[in-house]
């Protein structure tokens, strides 16, 4: 027993005094991480506005944002955390008396430290910014995909508030149009009464998920007896109008469910590429060590 105990205080006399944890190079490595990943961010960025046109159709499809961005993501990880995490390994002082292995698992947690660092930096201090700049490329990536086809969708919800000029409005005129362009309406005839009858009821309709028989069938007289048009052909042009509402609606529902599957497969990738990151970090910053550490003993034998 007292053998065991003298082995005890033995080991405790031996013990450093200093931490395992040399803060200076992790915080060193962490700076340059965080500056770099800023810095590929916003090149990141602007290749990412380069792939989005104004144009509808010119744009990149939105798989190939996704990928792109989740190969830019790994990229960058790859790049920010091995600079960070060798830099951390080669800044620290040389640890005397400290076994190999020892030696490998301390490099090795301080460049996943680095990392973590940096990764915190990027998203606490230098979050607001990076989103600022950021958000222009993934902001115009999504009006672009969705943005016709979102229109189409609140069109009736803009009508209902008596907005003019926007594409519910549109519909509703056709409904309305006479035969003949050039022959001028009598009084009352394609009235603001009329039309606005026909909105309440499409967004009503809309509201509901369709237009009920009773409303579709006063809404074919309503236009049978504002354009002198036969009951057939009133009928035809409703069922037309209703037909590219629903059209329109599924393609917002189509455009939703995109951007919630990209949302998501970015999501995903950006963590799988912050656990690439911390692997790399952690191995470069064990590489910068061991080198560190050869270079200074190459030196000292010369």
């Amino acid at each position: 027993m007292s053998f065991a105990t003298s082995d005890i205080m033995d080991s405790g006399a031996t013990e450093s005094a200093s931490s395992a944890v040399s803060w200076g190079p992790i915080i060193a490595g962490a700076f340059a991480a965080a500056t770099l990943t800023v810095i590929l961010m916003l090149v990141g960025s602007g290749f990412g506005l380069t792939m989005v046109s104004p144009w509808s159709g010119a744009s990149a499809s939105a798989t190939t944002f996704v990928v792109s961005a989740a190969v830019w993501l790994i990229v960058v990880q790859w790049l920010s955390a091995g600079l960070g995490g060798y830099l951390t390994g080669r800044l620290r002082t040389k640890w005397v008396g400290v076994h190999d292995n020892e030696v490998y698992f301390r490099d090795t947690a301080h460049g996943f430290l680095a990392w973590a660092l940096a990764t915190l930096l990027v998203a606490g201090v230098l979050g607001s910014a990076l989103s600022a700049a950021i958000g222009a490329g993934v902001q115009a990536a999504s009006n672009v995909a969705s943005g016709a086809a979102a229109g189409a969708s609140t069109a009736a919800a803009t009508a209902a508030g008596g907005t003019t000029g926007n594409d519910l409005g549109y519909f509703v005129d056709t409904l309305f149009r006479p035969t003949d362009p050039g022959t001028v309406a009598s009084a009352g005839q394609n009235d603001a009464g009329a039309a606005a009858q026909a909105t309440r009821i499409l967004v009503a309709g809309a509201a509901r998920g369709e237009v009920s028989a009773d409303d579709k069938a006063y809404l074919v007289k309503l236009v049978a007896s504002r354009t002198g048009i036969s009951q057939d052909d009133a009928a035809k042009r409703v069922d037309t109008l209703i037909a590219g509402l629903d059209d329109a609606k599924n393609k917002a529902k189509a455009a939703a469910e995109s951007a919630r599957k990209a949302s998501a497969t970015f999501a995903m990738v950006g963590a799988l590429s912050m656990v690439v990151g911390a692997f790399i970090a952690s191995v470069a910053g064990a590489l910068g060590g061991r080198q560190r550490d050869e270079d200074e003993a190459l030196f000292v034998r010369d």
